[in-house]
């Protein structure tokens, strides 16, 4: 019952918050307006991911006073999430160049690889394998990738906030199945948290846009879920690769993007619309079958391989190039990365 009331109260809390912000968005004309490379064609307030940060960092608070959350976990997971969204909050106000932007993220990613103490072990090819302090620096060049890729994957209604949800709910199913529910690590609780936030955010953003996420939301859901990984991938040594695979949508969508522009030799954060999402959107001339495509996905597809990882009963790499390889055939087919809007 407590696990119920957990989503109840997070839901209910991020979608009066929700309406709130609209209501402030559209006073203060935070207003996200079409462009060139829009995937909207409506002026539609922005910001509404506010809601989400502010029901998940009470709900950690919550959980640390209640000894659910170690000192140490809760300050690694309070303290990033918290600088990410408010350089997300300023940028969405305004506009913080990139390198400072980027400079904030470096240091919000240290400060949740502090906390964690260390890089998750993890089994590979039967071997388990310790990175030391080389998996701290590579954890804080994953924790800043993860929080960009889920800002760039942030475009179309009700994409990011699907991803957190089917993400969250099959996480909690894995610990769950594998008897970690109580473990501190497995930071159980925070995924139902999850669940019940960003359900309450996607009924205003789906299938019609009422208010956008934000860069405050999408920034702190990114590094949230990455150090959420983090988190339970110590539980387990087979449970990093395994919560990575969960999230093969946008990690395949985003980084597939990224590396044929570069090798285009387009400008990194020059804005575009040519990921995988944004030309299926355009194909189809409407965002709701993309993003229930990608909960589909989720559940049906990377779930199932994401438990035989979990469960010790295939291989970490052999499960994530079974599963990632069909997303990034899709993600050629269409065209990631070079198909951008003015070429349609």
């Amino acid at each position: 019952m407590l696990n119920f009331g957990i989503v109840i109260f997070a839901f209910l809390a991020t979608c009066a918050l929700t309406w709130g912000l609209r209501g402030y968005a559209i006073k203060h004309n935070v207003i996200d307006r079409p462009n060139q490379r829009s995937s909207h064609s409506v002026p539609t307030p922005r910001g509404g991911g506010v809601a989400i940060v502010l029901t998940l960092l009470v709900a950690l608070v919550w959980f640390y006073f209640s000894r659910v959350l170690t000192l140490d976990s809760f300050l690694g997971l309070f303290i990033p999430g918290g600088i990410v969204a408010i350089i997300g909050f300023l940028d969405d106000h305004g506009h913080i160049a990139a390198r400072w932007r980027l400079l904030m993220h470096f240091l919000a990613s240290a400060i949740g690889m502090y906390f964690l103490g260390n890089f998750p072990v993890i089994t590979l090819f039967g071997f388990e394998l310790s990175l030391s302090w080389i998996g701290m620096i590579l954890g804080c060049v994953y924790l800043v990738w993860m929080l960009n890729l889920y800002n760039f994957m942030d475009g179309i209604n009700g994409l990011a906030s699907a991803e957190a949800i089917t993400f969250a709910a099959c996480s909690a199913v894995l610990i769950a199945i594998n008897g970690y529910i109580d473990a501190p690590e497995s930071i159980y609780p925070l995924t139902l948290a999850l669940i019940g936030a960003a359900a309450g955010f996607i009924v205003w953003n789906f299938p019609k846009a009422k208010i956008f996420m934000g860069d405050a939301g999408s920034g702190f859901l990114g590094i949230t879920i990455g150090l959420m990984i983090l988190h339970i991938g110590k539980v387990d040594t087979h449970f990093f690769i395994a919560e990575l695979c969960l999230l093969g949508v946008f990690i395949v969508d985003a980084t597939t993007t990224l590396l044929r522009r570069v090798v285009g030799g387009k400008k990194v954060y020059e804005a575009h619309a040519s990921h995988s999402y944004q030309i299926l959107a355009r194909k189809y001339g409407s965002h709701v079958p993309v993003t229930l495509m990608a909960i589909a996905v989720n559940v049906l597809w990377l779930f199932p391989i994401a438990f035989l990882i979990a469960s010790a009963k295939i291989d970490g790499v052999v499960g994530l190039i079974v599963a990632w390889l069909p997303l990034l055939c899709v993600a050629l087919k269409c065209g990631a990365g070079v198909k951008d809007k003015r070429a349609m």
